[in-house]
């Protein structure tokens, strides 16, 4: 499945009866586990890249190169269609427009541009801040231009619900809207007559970032078609990693870990061991 197959697939569940989740990912191999248990849609977040490249807090402290490579391993592992929060675009709006190229040439499906102001200010006390809505705007339509694939989705996130009133995330909204971009996106989300006022505003799909208080079932019932459920897997994996670390630094036993750890048959799978065995007979011999 190519680039342009994998963004259509993606316009389609926007558009479709059903309210989607994709699997955390963050590099080949969470890919192609992700896929092999049928998933079809992919996320890497802001969050999920600090972490696994800088073991870092979500402070946009990686690069746009960093973040770029990392979104290239996760595209060609297989055919998830991968969705990316860019947080801000990495700067301005010409960072924003540079950030697209890079993205789009990585191969994913999908991008959210952030109004946020990332890192945070000198000055602001840490607090979560908003750009302008001039600004934002600025953004997107700068996001739109620099966009090659028209199939490519370029969504408006906003941070509105958590530090502003909902009359002024439904302005944001529709300002968002005006400029011509595929969906908006909403995080913090907590009551659904928040996600309705927003979707009375404009005529866009919805995309909500996890919202632990409330029901994927209800999110569907209320138009919304793809939202985030956390990144419950990267803890997952550390809580993993510790106890296998721990077993064998205490003098454990390898062999105890079996019940535990993949089998070697899945990891020949994953890894395509007979592809490359396949290969090398035929290049190799």
């Amino acid at each position: 499945m190519n680039a342009t197959e994998k963004r259509k697939r993606f316009r389609a569940v926007l558009s479709g009866p059903r309210c989607t989740s994709p699997a955390t990912v963050f590099d080949a191999l969470s890919a192609r586990v992700a896929e092999s248990v049928g998933y079809e849609f992919g996320i890497l977040s802001g969050s999920v890249s600090g972490a696994m490249v800088l073991a870092a807090p979500d402070m946009v402290l990686q690069t746009l190169t960093e973040f770029a490579d990392q979104v290239r391993r996760v595209v060609r592992a297989g055919n998830l269609s991968v969705f990316v929060d860019a947080d801000q675009g990495y700067g301005n709006a010409l960072n924003v427009m540079r950030t697209v190229e890079e993205l789009e040439h990585a191969g994913l499906s999908g991008l959210a541009i952030e109004d946020l102001v990332m890192p945070a200010r000198f000055g602001g006390g840490g607090k979560e801040e908003l750009v302008s809505i001039e600004e934002m705007k600025g953004k997107l339509r700068a996001a739109l231009h620099a966009r090659q694939d028209p199939s490519l989705l370029i969504v408006a996130r906003t941070a509105g619900l958590k530090v502003e009133s909902i009359e002024n995330v439904v302005a944001r909204a529709r300002a968002y809207a005006s400029t011509g971009v595929d969906a908006i996106f909403l995080t913090g989300l907590q009551k659904l007559e928040h996600l309705d006022a927003v979707r009375a505003a404009v005529s866009l799909p919805i995309i909500v970032g996890s919202a632990p208080t409330l029901k994927r079932d209800d999110l569907a019932a209320h138009g919304v078609r793809f939202c985030l459920l956390g990144h419950h897997v990267i803890p997952g994996i550390v809580k993993a990693m510790r106890e296998i670390y721990t077993h064998l630094h205490n003098g454990g036993a390898p062999a105890d870990l079996r019940p535990n750890i993949a089998a070697p048959e899945e990891m020949e799978r994953l890894l395509g061991i007979r592809d490359y065995e396949k290969w090398q007979r035929e290049y190799l011999s």
